[in-house]
């Protein structure tokens, strides 16, 4: 990859393995980055990196520092306390590309309400770049993408036949659902809206989906593609209702075609997606091309 800076910060939950910091570090740079890692990437108070004025403070460094790309840490939970305080006026105008997921999907689609200004969805430095044994096609997906601000990706489906093209965006569902209604809501109406989470339920999950269905979100698009949905557990009382089941609930519901399989969420191998940017799906006979890139 060319020479970058990558800013490494925490604006969400703490670290809870401060090695794997460290070794993200070290993996970027040995691909040739040099790496800022923020005063405070290492702190902790209560669940979080640092109280709010000290996230907020790492967060508005990161857009300061002139870097190429700013990684969060992890995600967790505190990006929401932080959207009304975050001065987007100085976001816009940062060069920086901003990557992360998770909780970090609540940045995200503040910053494109906001400024109309895209962000990838992909690794994080905790989780992805600090892993033990890092993902060979997360790296590849994310360093393409960060390269030629473009990629793409083949992965089987479920779904009916067609050819969609729009904006892309969405990521985490629970953030994608909590923002519904607020300012930081991008509106996005003819795009692929992409979904992941994580720890919840199946009824849950529907009960979000729900939610962005009733209120005109999910019909408003030209596809819908679902990617894992992780670390869950099913009852004996759900009696068959699984996740399957969600997905085929909704699509005797929704007037839009919804596909599974997409590589992406708290997974270990994940693409890097850029929201805000367009994408070209197309599926047959289970199988999804998909063609993403940055905005222009």
């Amino acid at each position: 990859m060319s020479a970058r800076t990558f800013y490494v910060y925490a604006p969400s939950g703490h670290a809870t393995d401060p090695a794997a910091v460290h070794r993200a570090v070290a993996l970027l740079e040995a691909r040739g980055a040099r790496v800022v890692l923020d005063d405070s990437a290492l702190e902790r108070h209560q669940r979080f990196a640092g109280d709010d004025d000290a996230r907020l403070a790492a967060v508005m460094r990161a857009a300061a520092s002139g870097a190429d790309v700013a990684v969060a840490v992890r995600g967790g939970y505190g990006w929401t306390r932080l959207l009304p305080r975050i001065d987007f006026r100085v976001i816009a105008r940062a060069p920086t590309t901003w990557l992360g997921h998770s909780d970090f999907t609540a940045f995200q689609l503040a910053m494109l309400a906001r400024t109309g200004r895209g962000s990838l969805a992909g690794p994080m430095a905790g989780y992805d770049f600090g892993a033990e044994a890092p993902s060979a096609f997360t790296l590849e997906h994310c360093f393409r993408m960060l390269d030629t601000d473009a990629d793409d990706a083949g992965f089987a489906t479920q779904g009916p036949d067609g050819e969609h093209a729009g904006t892309l965006w969405g990521g985490n569902l629970a953030m994608v659902a909590s923002l519904a209604g607020t300012p930081y809501w991008p509106g996005v109406r003819d795009g692929i809206l992409f979904l992941e989470d994580v720890g919840e339920h199946p009824y849950r999950i529907e009960r979000m989906l729900y939610q962005l269905h009733l209120a005109g979100c999910l019909d408003a698009q030209r596809a819908i593609v679902l990617g894992a949905f992780t670390e869950y557990r099913l009852f004996d009382h759900d009696a068959g209702y699984d996740l399957a089941s969600v997905v085929e609930h909704l699509r005797a519901r929704v007037a839009v075609p919804i596909y599974t399989g997409l590589p992406f969420g708290h997974v270990r191998d994940k693409l890097t997606l850029p929201v805000g940017g367009h994408a070209t799906l197309a599926v047959r006979d289970g199988q999804a091309t998909l063609h993403v890139a940055v905005a222009r």
